[in-house]
């Protein structure tokens, strides 16, 4: 999607990495809320649709940790694991401070943007891979946001810590790379 639109907006679709490109001088902080907004309605559209599908199935449920992709920490998920909430904060901190870089080295003017998309969608497959057993994956809080307002209870009492850790994560991926890895002249 990000190519499909990224000629209109720029193809953001998560409120973190825009904290991160903004703390890295490649984002206004003016166009902040807009766009967290856009992506919020997005994503919970987007929601509402997945939603609609999947109770069309007699057997859909939204109940227990995880059930419609949400994230959660300190519940009973998969193969009866429960990480912990500074588990969970650290993994989404890490992952999603290393998406930045990813993505900042990806987009950066001196790299070979023809190939950004897949160097950011294996990235992100990866942060997937590593983190759907721990948290069932956020590192964008539109997402996490949009499923947990269907299911409701803990899963959204919980969502604090899903839009936390990976903003702080994206300020500090962004910031590393801004001073530490971008590359000022050729």
């Amino acid at each position: 999607m990000a190519h499909a639109v990224g000629h209109i907006s720029g193809g953001h679709f998560n409120p973190a990495v825009l904290f991160g490109l903004m703390v890295s001088g490649r984002f206004p902080a003016k166009d902040l809320a807009p766009y967290i907004v856009s992506q919020l309605l997005g994503a919970t559209a987007a929601a509402a649709c997945l939603y609609t599908i999947l109770s069309g199935a007699g057997a859909f449920s939204v109940e227990g940790a995880g059930a419609f992709a949400t994230n959660f920490y300190e519940m009973e998920g998969y193969a009866g694991r429960s990480y912990s909430m500074g588990a969970a904060f650290l993994a989404e901190f890490l992952l999603t401070a290393f998406f930045l870089i990813i993505i900042l080295g990806a987009t950066d003017k001196w790299a070979n943007g023809k190939f950004a998309g897949i160097a950011i969608g294996l990235a992100l497959t990866l942060i997937d891979l590593i983190s759907i057993p721990i948290t069932n994956t956020s590192v964008n809080p539109a997402r996490s946001t949009s499923q947990a307002l269907f299911v409701q209870g803990e899963v959204l009492s919980q969502l604090w810590l899903f839009w936390l850790a990976p903003i702080a994560g994206a300020i500090v991926g962004g910031l590393i790379y801004k001073f530490l890895l971008q590359k000022e002249e050729a």
